[in-house]
């Protein structure tokens, strides 16, 4: 992951660009742990704006893919978070149009994509997981996108003159003209429903922006936010056009879209592994990963030396079944009581599911072995798991 923030003060148009990147430095070290390969600050003083990214290098490992990123024709300016799956099919489509590249990174075909068809254009034709934000120096417009389930995480907000967005809430605080306030309704959401929904934060005045939307916001500070993606929408006109398939044609089919999927997610130029519970979702994503791997993937899993919730003899026994290179670890009642106290950080906001805990120590094993990892999260919402 990376990490994206900034800032737009309409009262110091034409003012300082040093006290706006001052201003901008310490939200993006706020978000240091999202992104330890790099950092990036820019500025344009005319317009009071200021953008930052923290990087974690995937594709292209080269200073050629570092953020914020200027366009070629140098209207766009681009910080961004996530990756673009099918970046090389609009890449090459942008090649055949006459365009040349710098690098061979996804951020900067996401960008020249922008800037040839509009973001608009662009969005409906994104096969990934993005939360960005695209600065236009001609119309002075800032748009903030999030992806169409809001895998990636973004918050924005105003107060005064002053707007504010970034990927996790301690770059708000970082912010010396932030005032943080408690927002009791979202507190009270949290309490029903055990994490603060969209398009609500824990802050009063900060909004988590929805997913599917974007978020377009003018020099004259009027802002407009608009869906691009509506899940209710795709789910009626698969209702109106369903097909009667026997379960043969349903099983081949699915197994297409799932390996075409993984096989799409394990583009990158860093070492990638996998979580592995043994459950159904994360074995057939693991299945199809190694299916489409030349040499063992690399899995992941905790144990717990509670046999009631021990997953891992399951997992154990599929990562031998299809022969992956598989790593455990045990965690026991003193490793998550250490855990605890570090919530509030890693979470900015209340979120009281439980599995952060596994996650955290799945996740911090994983990070000495690889950069990226494929899980099964999200299977049971797809497949309808639960009730």
């Amino acid at each position: 992951m990376c990490g994206i923030a900034g800032l737009w003060d309409f009262r110091a148009a034409g003012g300082d660009p040093d006290r706006l990147r001052a201003r901008l430095a310490p939200m993006n070290a706020a978000l240091a742990h999202r992104g330890p390969d790099g950092e990036g600050l820019w500025v344009d003083g005319a317009a009071g704006l200021a953008l930052g990214h923290r990087r974690l290098a995937i594709i292209d490992l080269s200073p050629a893919a570092a953020q914020p990123m200027v366009s070629a024709c140098g209207r766009y300016v681009l910080t961004y978070n996530g990756e673009i799956y099918n970046f090389r099919e609009l890449g090459l489509e942008l090649e055949r149009a006459g365009h040349r590249f710098r690098g061979h990174s996804d951020t900067e075909i996401l960008l020249e994509a922008c800037a040839a068809f509009g973001i608009e254009k662009v969005l409906p034709r994104l096969i990934g997981m993005f939360a960005l934000a695209l600065w236009d120096r001609e119309a002075r417009t800032l748009t903030l996108v999030r992806d169409r389930l809001g895998i990636k995480p973004l918050y924005w907000g105003r107060q005064g003159s002053l707007f504010l967005f970034g990927s996790e809430l301690k770059a708000f605080r970082a912010c010396g003209g932030f005032v943080p306030e408690l927002d009791h309704e979202a507190a009270a959401s949290f309490l029903r429903h055990a994490y603060v929904p969209a398009p609500r934060s824990i802050y009063r005045g900060v909004s988590k922006l929805e997913a599917g939307c974007l978020l377009t916001i003018r020099a004259s500070g009027e802002m407009r936010q608009s869906r691009y993606w509506d899940m209710r929408q795709v789910a009626m006109a698969g209702l109106s056009a369903r097909r009667a398939w026997d379960e043969g044609e349903a099983a081949a089919r699915l197994e297409e879209l799932l390996r075409d999927a993984v096989r799409q997610r394990l583009v990158a130029d860093v070492p990638l592994g996998a979580f592995l519970s043994g459950g159904i979702d994360s074995s057939a994503v693991v299945a199809l990963m190694q299916a489409e791997s030349p040499r063992p993937v690399k899995t992941f899993s905790i144990g717990f030396e509670m046999a009631d919730f021990d997953e891992s003899p399951h997992a154990r026994a599929v990562a031998a079944h299809l022969g992956t290179d598989h790593t455990e670890l045990f965690v026991d009642a003193s490793h998550a009581l250490a855990a605890i106290p570090k919530l509030p950080d890693w979470f900015d906001e209340p979120f009281a599911d439980s599995s952060q805990i596994p996650t955290y120590f799945v996740s911090q094993m994983c990070r000495g072995h690889v950069t990226v990892a494929l899980s099964g999260d999200g299977g049971d919402e797809v497949f309808a798991g639960y009730n």
